[in-house]
């Protein structure tokens, strides 16, 4: 997958592409109907599939404090683009002069002088320009004055485990995971939450009780509600290979500031794995998957009990995780 980060090379991109525009965080069961429907049209069309995106998220930019939590940082996110038959991923750099252009002057300035689409396949909710003023109408109108398409993907729907039905979005996957429910998200993403980061040195409790744990240094990501978790690792010399690699690593998870130990420990994402004899990890990156919540977290009167509970956790684990083999 080619990657254009300025804007200046835009110029020399190839025309009559099949392009697709947005944020794309999560890049999930919503996001991946826009994907395949627009790698479609490529294919019939004999033309790349091109994904524009933005860096950071617009409202990172103009208000910070309103920012969302980020569900896939670039690096996952140009992974899981390039697994989606992306061809070419354009990542606008947000600046306030680029999000303050009305969505007629967006569409001229990027669209028309430079990228030159034939189609242009969005979702049928897509917002883009100043204020969000332009709707998948205003695309609409402007694509015939322009000279290319528009195709439209309604809203992506799935039900939960609750039995609810919900249309999919990076906004209700956040919150889905922020309370524990990583089984929904999964189902939202069409494959289980992941965090990656660098393996950094512990405390040494969990050795000292007999579960080693492997510490990840907090993500830029949206951490999952406090709760101990079943999942997969994947650990490699880079964050890049780490997110690519094939071989996982059954474990168990600790989110949480291990209360039993005191309060003043801030949040931390630890991994016990569930196989001996890995090695020392320590500085290298791991690409945590979270597939099921165990429970929540507790505080122990005694390490024995809390020794007691870390073994059920790896049992049940381990049966939860028997069925994904």
């Amino acid at each position: 997958m080619k990657i254009i980060e300025t804007i200046s090379k835009l110029e020399k991109i190839k025309k009559g592409c099949v392009l697709t525009i947005g944020n794309f965080d999560g890049v999930h069961l919503g996001h991946q109907e826009i994907l395949m429907a627009a790698k479609q049209a490529a294919k019939e069309k004999a033309a790349e599939l091109m994904a524009m995106t933005f860096e950071p998220h617009p409202v990172a930019i103009l208000h910070p404090e309103k920012a969302p939590g980020v569900l896939t940082p670039v690096g996952l996110k140009k992974h899981l683009l390039a697994e989606w038959g992306v061809d070419c991923l354009i990542i606008l750099k947000g600046s306030r002069e680029l999000l303050s252009l009305p969505p007629e002057d967006f569409v001229s300035r990027f669209l028309v002088d430079n990228v030159q689409p034939s189609l242009v396949v969005e979702g049928d909710d897509f917002n883009f320009g100043a204020g969000r003023a332009g709707s998948i109408q205003t695309l609409k109108n402007l694509a015939a004055e322009h000279a290319f398409e528009v195709s439209v993907i309604s809203s992506k729907q799935v039900t939960l485990s609750t039995g609810q039905i919900v249309s999919v979005s990076s906004t209700i996957i956040r919150y889905m995971l922020e309370s524990g429910h990583v089984e929904d998200a999964a189902i939202a993403l069409g494959r289980p939450y992941r965090l990656a980061e660098k393996i950094m040195p512990g405390r040494g409790i969990g050795k000292k009780l007999g579960f080693p744990t492997l510490n990840m240094k907090r993500p830029n990501q949206v951490i999952p509600g406090e709760g101990v978790y079943a999942g997969f690792v994947k650990v490699a010399e880079t964050i890049e290979a780490a997110v690519a690699c094939k071989e996982k690593l059954p474990a168990v998870y600790s989110i949480g500031q291990t209360r039993t130990y005191g309060e003043e420990f801030p949040l931390l994402i630890e991994a016990h794995l569930l196989v001996e004899n890995v090695g020392d990890l320590i500085g290298k990156y791991a690409a945590m998957d979270l597939l099921q919540r165990i429970r929540s977290q507790h505080k122990f009167k005694t390490e024995s009990k809390l020794c007691e509970q870390i073994a059920k956790d790896c049992e049940k684990a381990r049966q939860i995780l028997a069925k994904q083999q």
